[in-house]
């Protein structure tokens, strides 16, 4: 039974009133899905974003919507079965359809860990090291970052309906800005059942996520300078898309994720009983075989040492011939057939040009065989090798996708000549270099990352755990520059950033630590009346602070420490070789020895709500601490977040040691654990 896809909008299932576009099984032809945006109210749907979803979304912290975030990715992770069923109509196989399907789960789940661990229980972020404006310090200033007030527009491939989908969708809820989302037609049906799960799950607020099956029409028109563009497709339709009166009136932020002639190239260091020479076969084939060859990140250039080159294409041959195409439902190792048997053209015009200035060597585009499989009613294309006949001549090659089981052997003469042919590549999202030889890795490493977000080096020490060439990571940037579109998806928080808004607050001391709920020096810092680890972590307030006793550090002093930590360094205990030094007056304390001093001076030492201490950072010694010197300690509560367990929380203090004439001599920051009582 063929199904009329519906559009998620304003909260509602709306049913097309006309315009049907058959969608077919990859497979065999048979319709699966009709699909139309006819008779939707896109200003409708900019209107119920920017007005329920962005408010609502924004009514939450970080962690809040992290821990969303969580929720839905268990949700959908108890239901994927159902996404696996219609997958496989798209023509992948479960090994293939996993990096869809499980690859998404796992990137929303990786975007909420993150929000949790590196984002505040704030609904802004509050960016880098007060600046000091002034030079008695009453004036300062800081940068934030806070939501839009818009909505992401999120156009996403055919290739990957649910990781395309939810991998951008993570980063906008997280940053709190609310989603309208168009997947490519020829996959909707696996997009439109994925928003249906998450609709039911009512885990989202309402207005948070909206969908769009069909063309966008006139949404473009409706946007403004605080909404956002993530576009994934081809170089034409992002340069209509750019180009749009609207989007370059407001000046509309665009992420692009586009075209991108991927390398993988062979050091000249190896040698065809070189471990990297099997494991730069294996991985070619993989990722000319993988999803078909449908990859933004599959190797479409294979750059090899002259040398190499004959013995390269016939390891690949002999690879390719392996591959077998079969019905992804039943045979979950044969390559599936492509999206459609409109992209099976695509990829025969594709290489029709690539042919102008390379030669077949492996494959023919116009026939293939496969058992059980209908390669006429289907859309199945066996996988095609091309040999570049003079690579410092060719243009096409590098300027040519056949977003298919297709790649093109290029051979080099030496480094950099290897270099040169990457980067007529115009920019791209991946590269792969194969060697084992630290000073071509460097030179290639060095020459080729301008062009590419990603750079993966494969040799025999990493292999065994690489993710691969074509996997984009959460933690690590998804894009490229020039051709692969200039955008940065993905990248751990990076992506989140390109939600929300960097303005720099200039005011007191006492004002940015009332907003941001960070002390900072010149902000007030009132005497605790308790001893502020007597205090637990609801009782804390941002500056209170204390001062402690003085204590004095003797020459005793510093020789016990040397001997009884073994630390003999001459400044401690050579008062001549001291001197000779640029640093030191003479003799001095060690740094961990002021670092002990001083927390005996300001610890508590009875049970009490504080906990643990955890950690320093930014710890400085500012200054030579001489024997007969003496020290005090300020403690200062700098800041304060919820911990991952609501019985305590994490208490950032600012601590700074001085000498008797006021001078600081070690600065950092003290990290603790405090109970936090139930409210």
């Amino acid at each position: 039974m063929t199904i009329t896809l519906q559009s998620l909008v304003c909260d509602r299932w709306v049913a097309p009133e006309g315009g049907l576009v058959e969608i077919a099984s990859a497979i065999d032809g048979r319709p699966v899905a009709r699909a139309s945006s006819a008779g939707l109210d896109f200003r409708a749907m900019v209107d119920h974003a920017r007005t329920v979803g962005g408010p609502n979304l924004r009514k939450l912290s970080f962690h809040q919507r992290a821990d969303m975030l969580k929720a839905l990715g268990a949700y959908l992770t108890e239901r994927k079965e159902q996404l696996y069923s219609l997958a496989t109509e798209a023509g992948a196989n479960r090994r293939d359809n996993a990096i869809d399907i499980d690859g998404g789960l796992v990137t929303l789940a990786a975007f909420a860990s993150r929000g949790r661990r590196e984002l505040p229980d704030t609904p802004f972020i509050s960016e880098g090291e007060v600046e000091s404006l002034s030079k008695r310090g009453s004036f300062v200033g800081q940068h934030i970052l806070v939501p839009r007030r818009g909505v992401a527009v999120h156009i996403n491939a055919f290739n990957f309906p649910c990781w395309g989908l939810l991998e951008k969708l993570a980063p906008a809820l997280l940053a709190g800005v609310p989603v309208i989302a168009k997947p490519a037609t020829a996959t909707a049906y696996v997009a439109e059942a994925l928003v249906k799960l998450i609709d039911e799950s009512k885990l989202l607020p309402q207005g948070a996520l909206q969908l769009i099956c069909g063309s966008i029409g006139d949404l473009l028109d409706h946007l403004n300078g605080q909404d956002v563009i993530a576009f994934t497709g081809s170089l034409e339709t992002s340069e209509k898309l750019q180009a749009h009166p609207n989007v370059a009136r407001h000046a509309i932020r665009f992420i692009a994720e586009r075209d991108s002639l991927n390398a993988a190239i062979l050091g000249a260091d190896v040698t065809p009983d070189a471990p990297e020479f099997d494991l730069f076969v294996r991985e070619i084939v993989r990722e000319m075989t993988a999803k078909a060859g449908q990859k933004c990140t599959a190797i479409r250039r294979v750059l090899v040492p002259r040398a190499l080159e004959a013995a390269v294409i016939d390891a690949l041959k002999a690879k390719l011939a392996e591959v077998k195409l079969g019905d992804p439902r039943t045979d979950d190792k044969a390559m599936g057939p492509l999206v459609s048997r409109a992209q099976r053209e695509a990829v025969r015009a594709a290489i029709a040009t690539l042919q102008s200035e390379a030669e077949i060597v492996f494959g023919d585009p116009n026939a293939c065989a496969g058992d059980g499989i209908d390669v006429e009613a289907g859309a199945y294309f066996a996988p095609v090798l091309l040999r570049a006949r003079e690579p410092m001549q060719a243009r096409l090659v590098h300027a040519t996708e056949a977003f298919g089981p297709v790649a093109t052997v290029l051979a080099y003469d030496d480094v950099d000549q290897a270099i040169e042919l990457v980067a007529r590549g115009e920019g791209s999202l991946v590269a792969s270099l194969f060697t084992y030889d630290d000073a071509v890795a460097e030179q290639m490493i060095l020459g080729v990352a301008p062009f590419h977000g990603r750079l993966l080096i494969v040799d025999r020490d990493d292999a065994a755990e690489s993710t691969g060439h074509g996997t984009p990571l959460p933690a690590l940037l998804h894009g490229g520059p020039g051709r692969a579109g200039g955008g940065e998806e993905l990248g751990g928080l990076r992506s989140v950033h390109h939600y929300l808004q960097r303005t720099a607050i200039q005011a007191s001391p006492r004002r940015l630590a009332a907003l941001t709920g960070t002390w900072s020096r010149g902000a007030p810092a009132p005497a605790a009346e308790v001893h502020p680890f007597k205090l637990n972590f609801n009782q804390l307030e941002i500056g209170q602070s204390i001062e402690t006793a003085s204590r004095p550090i003797t020459l005793d002093d510093i020789e016990h420490f040397a001997h009884f930590t073994g630390d003999t360094f001459y400044a401690h205990m050579d008062e001549a070789a001291a001197k000779a030094n640029p640093f030191f007056p003479g003799r001095v304390a060690h740094g961990y020895l002021i670092l002990a001093f001083a927390a005996g001076l300001f610890v508590d030492p009875a049970p009490g709500p504080l906990l643990a201490n955890y950690g320093l950072d930014n710890l400085r010694f500012l200054k030579p601490v001489s024997p007969d010197d003496t020290i005090k300690v300020k403690l200062t509560v700098k800041q304060k977040s919820p911990a991952r367990r609501p019985e305590y929380g994490e208490v950032r203090w600012d601590v700074e040691v001085v000498n008797q004439n006021g001078e600081p001599v070690a600065r950092y920051d003290l990290l603790t654990m405090s109970a936090r009582p139930a409210a």
